[in-house]
C-alpha cells in the first residue's frame, strides 16, 4: 500500500505542497503533540539494517489500522481512537506523536505523499484530511460522505488524485491532490458485488499499469480490478485460493500483490498477470506476532504491519504494536 513511485506521480514534490498549502490558507490547523515514545535507541543511532527492529510499541490504547513508509526509513500509523498519527524510526523504533487528532476522528488508512503530506481516511467521519508529516497541522478536511452509515477506509495515490474506498457503499471518491478540481464520486459497476450489512471496499492500491486500481472487498473476499474512467470492475480470478476473506490491506511491489488477512492473521501474496485478470496464490506469510494485522507498508525487504488487535478488548489499557517480517 505504498504507491511511492515518481511515475504515478507527474507533479514536483515541491508543486503539489506549495499548492495544498496555499488553498488551505486560513484553515484552521490542529498541531501535532511532537510527544516522544517508546524509544528502543537514540534517533540518529545508525545500525546495519538487518538489526534494524522487528517490533514497534504503540500507546496504550491507540487502536491502530492504518500504516505508511514513504521514501525515508519512517512508519506513520494511524489511531482509531482519536485521528491522531504516530512516526515510528524504522532505524531505531524511536515513536513520536506527530499529530494529536481530536475527539470524535478517526485515522484508518493513509498513504504519504513524496513531499510529506498524508492523506487520511476518516472512517465512519466520511472524512479525507491531508495533514502535514512534518508539522501535524491539518491542511485541509473533505467531507465525502454524510457523517452517517459510510465508512472512509482506504486511500492511494495516483496520479493528481487520491482515492478513498467506502466500506459501505460501492463508490470511490477521488480527491484532488491540488489547488484546483472537486471531489469525484465514482459508483462501481461491472462485476462489483455489494454485500448488505458488511465491510465491502476496504483496501486499494494502484494497478501495475498505473492507471487502474486494485480494491479488495472484504466479505466474501474478493479482488477487482477498477477502471479509473468509468468505475468498471472486473473480478480478479483467483488461482490456489478460493476467495480473500477478511481481506484488508493491500500492498502491490511489481507484479505481486500482498493482500493483508487480518482475522486469519496472514498476507497471501499472489503472482498478477499482465493484464490484471487473475491473481496466483504463491506463498503465504504467517507469523505468531500477528493479532489481527490490517494494513501493510513495504520497506526495503521487509512488509510492516499495524495489530489491530480486534479479537481483543479495545480499551484506553489495552496494549498495541506493530511488527515487521521479511520479505
Amino acid at each position: 500500500m505504498t504507491p511511492d513511485h515518481p511515475r504515478n506521480d507527474p507533479r514536483s514534490p515541491r508543486l503539489s505542497r506549495r499548492l495544498l498549502l496555499g488553498a488551505a490558507a486560513g484553515a484552521t490547523l490542529a498541531a501535532g503533540t511532537g510527544t516522544a515514545y517508546a524509544a528502543s535507541a537514540p534517533y540518529g543511532t545508525t545500525r546495519p539494517a538487518g538489526t534494524w527492529p522487528t517490533e514497534f510499541p504503540l500507546p496504550d490504547g491507540w487502536l491502530p489500522e492504518g500504516i505508511t513508509i514513504g521514501r525515508r526509513p519512517y512508519a506513520y500509523m494511524g489511531s482509531r481512537a482519536n485521528g491522531a498519527v504516530l512516526r515510528a524510526d524504522l532505524r531505531t523504533g524511536a515513536g513520536k506523536v506527530v499529530h494529536a487528532g481530536a475527539p470524535g476522528t478517526a485515522a484508518i488508512g493513509l498513504k504519504l505523499d513524496r513531499d510529506g503530506l498524508l492523506y487520511v481516511a476518516g472512517g465512519v467521519g466520511g472524512t479525507a484530511s491531508v495533514i502535514d508529516a512534518r508539522t501535524g497541522a491539518v491542511v485541509v478536511t473533505h467531507r465525502l460522505t454524510p457523517p452517517a452509515g459510510h465508512f472512509v477506509n482506504d486511500t492511494v495515490l495516483l496520479g493528481r488524485t487520491a482515492w478513498f474506498t467506502d466500506s459501505h457503499a460501492a463508490v470511490l471518491y477521488g480527491v484532488p491532490r491540488g489547488r484546483r478540481g472537486e471531489v469525484r464520486v465514482l459508483p462501481l459497476t461491472g462485476d462489483w458485488v455489494q454485500t448488505p450489512d458488511a465491510f465491502n471496499a476496504n483496501g486499494i492500491v494502484d494497478a501495475p499499469d498505473g492507471r487502474g486500481v486494485i480494491v479488495v472487498s472484504s466479505d466474501p473476499g474478493r479482488l477487482y480490478h477498477v477502471d479509473l474512467r468509468t468505475g468498471h470492475a472486473t473480478q480478479i480470478a483467483l488461482r490456489g485460493a478460493a476467495d480473500v476473506a477478511n481481506g484488508d490491506g493491500l500492498v502491490r511491489v511489481g507484479h505481486t500483490l500482498y493482500v493483508v488477512q487480518n482475522r486469519a492473521n496472514l498476507v497471501a501474496a499472489f503472482r498478477l498477470d499482465r493484464a490484471v485478470r487473475t491473481a496466483t496464490l504463491h506463498r503465504t506469510i504467517t507469523d505468531p506476532r500477528f493479532d489481527v494485522p490490517t494494513t501493510a507498508a513495504r520497506f526495503g525487504n521487509r512488509l510492516y504491519l499495524v495489530n489491530a488487535r480486534f479479537t481483543s478488548p479495545q480499551e484506553p489499557d489495552t496494549a498495541f504494536n506493530a511488527v515487521a517480517v521479511p520479505l
